[in-house]
């Protein structure tokens, strides 16, 4: 499967925004970007999408950023993967009625991969994939050196 750079882009800031808001602290865009090696307009045009998906909240000001407009146990991945990209867990596109190999393929294969698919993102939750994230994050990987 192909997962655009703005659904992958979106997981990491809102994963971003979890782990180093976790104090109730805002996370800046830029932090983010520099953080993560996005390019930080690339960023704020993801952040809007997720800002207006109601995933997150933003403050302004001198301490203003991003935080999680609710918390992430109650954040849903197959939300935020419609919210950034419709068409990542639509169906695939009817082949038509005919018996070819192709549409045989599609109905055994592939419409069971995209409902598996489905069922597993409806169920899993930020707070889960952040965690399994932190599990396997060397302990040093926050370290930044001079």
């Amino acid at each position: 499967m192909k997962v655009s750079t703005r659904v992958e882009y979106g997981l990491i800031a809102l994963m971003d925004i979890v782990i180093y808001g976790e104090n109730g602290q805002s996370v800046s865009a830029l932090e983010i970007a520099q953080r993560e090696n996005i390019s930080h307009k690339y960023l704020e045009h993801i952040l809007f999408l997720l800002r207006q998906a109601g995933f997150i909240a933003a403050q302004k000001g001198m301490k203003g950023g991003y935080s999680l407009a609710r918390p992430a146990d109650e954040i849903v991945l197959s939300d935020v993967l419609n919210a950034l990209d419709s068409t990542i867990l639509s169906g695939l596109d009817d082949c038509g009625e005919d018996s070819t190999l192709r549409s045989v393929i599609k109905v055994c294969f592939w419409e069971k991969i995209n409902s598996n698919l489905n069922r597993y993102t409806e169920q899993l939750k930020l707070s889960e994939v952040v965690n399994q994230c932190r599990k396997n994050i060397p302990e040093s990987w926050d370290m930044y050196v001079i």
